[in-house]
């Protein structure tokens, strides 16, 4: 996508934990775009890591944990204050506890289950449902971030699957409720990429090792590669896009194994 195409948007992008992540991908690719960025952290912790980051973009910033419907609410209506509307929404936030995470399915402790669905699935209808009055104007485009883990059994990625194959039905529900306002929502399913969130997962690198050897392409996917599609997704190229997972796996979701 060229340069300026999303020139008088404005983007909220959720989920940057430091410059390796995808979430930071996403807001350096929407902002060279044109796109206005607002950038949120989970506490104050992350808010070292991300407000360095957000200068570098003159993005604004708020805290937002999403797991509490009060500070998601508040966010929200901050942002009709201070911003007034929004164009894009990137949805890259997941979560699940080291001890559900690194358990078999069905050793999955219930807390552990509850806390990996609400972080990684139920955190995007409370981000819609906030969002939606600030697109009811024109419409805008939102994002979430998934994985073949939620279609298939891959080793090691255990309750994460379950979540997202709740979240990849949340964007199909999403999708057909909103469209009549004219707000897409769809998401992005890249391969596995070094990241913070993605050192957690039991055997990653041995997963990654395999997608690089198995893939098509042959390599693995680029961070890069996931900003420049989201750009497309934010854009009035992908005007007639919507309920769709974009696969960016160098072609690896075709082969059999």
């Amino acid at each position: 996508m060229g340069d300026g195409v999303l020139a008088g948007k404005t983007a909220l992008v959720m989920g940057v934990a430091n410059h390796h992540s995808i979430g930071w991908a996403i807001a350096e690719a929407l902002h060279g775009a044109g796109a206005r960025l607002v950038l949120t952290y989970q506490n104050e912790r992350m808010g070292q890591r991300v407000l360095p980051l957000a200068e570098t973009v003159k993005a604004l910033t708020f805290e937002c944990d999403v797991s509490e419907d009060a500070q998601v609410e508040g966010l929200f209506g901050r942002l009709e204050k201070e911003v007034g509307s929004l164009d894009c929404v990137v949805h890259s936030l997941a979560f699940a506890p080291r001890e559900a995470l690194e358990a078999p399915v069905v050793d999955c402790p219930r807390e552990g289950f509850r806390i990996a669905l609400d972080v990684s699935a139920y955190s995007l209808i409370a981000v819609a449902r906030g969002a939606r009055p600030l697109m009811k104007d024109r419409g805008g485009s939102i994002m979430t971030l998934t994985y073949l883990g939620g279609e298939r059994v891959v080793p090691g990625y255990n309750i994460m699957g379950v979540a997202k194959a709740t979240l990849d039905a949340v964007v199909r529900y999403l999708a057909v409720e909103l469209a009549p306002e004219n707000i897409r929502v769809n998401a992005l399913s890249p391969g596995p990429i070094r990241t913070l969130a993605a050192s957690g997962v039991p055997g990653f690198v041995k997963m990654l090792e395999n997608f690089k050897a198995k893939s098509p392409m042959g390599r693995a996917t680029e961070a890069d590669e996931v900003g420049d599609a989201a750009v497309f997704l934010a854009s009035d190229a992908a005007r007639g896009v919507t309920g769709q997972l974009l696969y960016l796996d160098a072609g690896y979701r075709l082969l059999g194994s």
